[in-house]
């Protein structure tokens, strides 16, 4: 089974309070999940900025690909 990769966002919004929150980092497998998520976590923000921070991460491996990974280092 393939792991899923995921993108790292980085946000700076504004709460509705008006306090500014910098380098909010959130991973999602899309733009659409990252803001998802945020939009969970803090209600009714506004985005002041988005950007991409890292590419790809591996979600997670399965228990074959990390023995596959031991084996070829050998």
């Amino acid at each position: 089974m393939q792991a899923q990769a995921l993108t790292k966002y980085v946000y700076q919004i504004r709460c509705r309070n008006g306090a500014i929150v910098e380098n909010l980092q959130i991973y999602g497998k899309g733009e659409e999940e990252a803001r998802r998520k945020l939009q969970q976590m803090y209600h009714h923000c506004e985005i002041l900025d988005e950007r991409v921070a890292q590419s790809e991460r591996i979600g997670a491996a399965s228990f074959e690909e990390v023995l596959n990974l031991i084996t070829e280092s050998r």
